[in-house]
């Protein structure tokens, strides 16, 4: 079990499971898929007009993550990833029927930006093309969203995800199954105006391929070329003469259409409006499929995690730059905030991913001052919340954002947020290595100890160093008024 990974992609038309094998070949890392599992379960239509999703797709959607669950019960939860795209992004019930979900999975499941859906997609795709120096543009419709990535090599340099997918215009504009040319042009615009929003900085960077990945891209390719409407892939022709063969039958027929998968039939109509008016819009003439997907660039990226390559480093290195945090200053806090950290929980091991939330967060803690100092604690809560972080997802976010609003001030606000003990303990370190790095030099050993059992803390603190350092002494007895208004005593002893 040790050289295989596991990813989970919980798409708004499909639920898909992939199990890959890590090998070493050349110095390079290659994933080759050993195991797979597709559920069709057209989650996006069970969104209302309020965007609450519906208890019967709740529940078509919790059985298939059972079997997932299954499959899956050998697994270390280090080993195995699950992102849950658009319409866990948009639907306003996902509280609710998250804890459900992930209980049927057996693993946490995450809930990713738009953004990051395609940074991982890009990932998967390049992962399954030859090493060249070409421009890739490439195109995932999906059944709630669509990701428009243009890269180079394993690097994405434009990305984008538009609300738009196969499954939601297919409900929106040929409902009943019904396709006229009024309905297909009503579609066709509604796309390109999505679209033409980024269409200005994608055909200035240019491309030279131009990639279709997931499902709508690979059942037009199968229709166009079986079907004798294309002998080059997707192509503008051929994708005028699938629309010209729809109009006239009124419907998708399947049995005329060679290529065709039943399950994919409901939603074909959404996604060729869509792809159509990207070779309208963007300028494209051809289009090849791709093999690799959202699925493989998870599985892509647990593996660069495992060696240490974790893009949540890179893309925290490069916040720290981009709001100009002083990095003397957030190692100071890392330090203190660790080693409290390793001293509450000695068997880390266990507890890696808290451990790294606490790292980044002192790392960033201080982001918000580029803003302003004035509030800067609630600037940075608010920066980590909303921005595009590549490898986090909403989850790993929201808990930046957490830990970086309580990290000084009022400990009351965090009280609606937290969720469990151990947040609190975490909130705890930050405080603690803020407050003894106020003066923004280096501690060469720390001059306090914390323990906790329970909801008691207890900090033994070197009291000729607090003799010397008036300002701290004041504020860690305040601490211990702010810990008492959560639920915990906080208990300060002078040794």
């Amino acid at each position: 079990m040790e050289h295989l990974l596991a990813a989970v992609d919980l798409g708004s038309n499909s639920f898909r499971l992939s199990i890959g094998r890590v090998a070493e070949q050349n110095g390079a890392k290659h994933i080759y898929q050993i195991d797979r599992m597709k559920e069709t379960v057209r989650l996006a239509a069970g969104l209302d007009a309020a965007k609450m999703l519906n208890e019967e797709s709740i529940s078509r959607c919790v059985e298939v993550l059972k079997l997932f669950g299954d499959r899956l019960r050998s697994f270390h939860p280090d080993r195995v990833r699950a992102v849950a795209t658009n319409t866990f992004r948009v639907a306003r019930n996902v509280a609710d029927f998250l804890p459900r979900a992930e209980e049927a999975l057996g693993f946490p499941i995450e809930v990713i930006a738009g953004r990051e859906e395609a940074r991982l997609i890009y990932a998967g795709v390049s992962h399954t093309l030859p090493i060249n120096a070409e421009k890739r543009l490439v195109i995932d419709i999906g059944g709630g969203s669509t990701e428009v990535i243009i890269g180079k090599g394993d690097d994405p340099i434009l990305l984008s995800s538009l609300y738009m997918g196969c499954v939601s215009y297919s409900r929106q504009f040929f409902p009943n199954g019904v396709i006229d040319a009024q309905s297909m042009k009503m579609a066709e615009v509604a796309a390109r105006r999505e679209i033409e929003v980024i269409t200005k900085p994608y055909r200035k960077q240019g491309w030279d391929t131009a990639i279709g990945s997931s499902g709508t891209a690979k059942a037009l390719y199968a229709i166009l070329t079986e079907g004798g409407l294309s002998k080059d892939g997707i192509t503008r022709e051929g994708l005028e003469r699938l629309k010209t063969k729809l109009i006239r039958a009124g419907k998708v027929v399947p049995h005329d259409l060679p290529g065709i998968k039943l399950e994919r039939a409901d939603v074909l109509t959404g996604g060729l409006a869509i792809m159509s008016a990207f070779f309208d819009e963007m300028g494209v003439d051809v289009m090849k499929p791709g093999d690799g997907a959202l699925r493989l660039g998870v599985l892509v990226d647990l593996a660069g995690r495992e060696e240490e390559h974790d893009r949540r480093d890179e893309s925290v290195k490069a916040f720290m730059k981009r709001y100009h945090v002083d990095p003397r200053q957030a190692l100071r806090v890392k330090k203190c905030a660790l080693s409290l950290y390793d001293s509450i929980y000695p068997d880390k091991k266990a507890l890696d991913e808290m451990r790294h939330a606490l790292s980044w967060a002192a790392d960033l803690h201080e982001v918000g001052m580029s803003i302003a100092l004035n509030g800067y604690h609630k600037h940075s809560a608010y920066i980590l919340n909303n921005a595009d972080m590549p490898g986090f997802s909403r989850v790993d976010q929201s808990q930046l954002g957490l830990l970086t609003l309580v990290h000084t001030g009022k400990l009351g606000k965090a009280q609606a947020l937290v969720k469990t003990r151990d947040q609190w303990l975490l909130i705890l370190c930050l405080r603690l290595a803020v407050l003894l790095c106020r003066r923004r030099v280096d501690i060469a050993k720390l001059p306090l100890t914390v323990a906790v059992k329970g909801n008691s803390i207890v900090t033994r603190v070197d009291k000729k160093w607090l003799a010397t350092h008036p300002l701290t002494d004041f504020s860690l007895h305040n601490e211990e008024s702010e810990w008492s208004k959560v639920g915990f005593d906080f208990e300060l002893i002078p040794v």
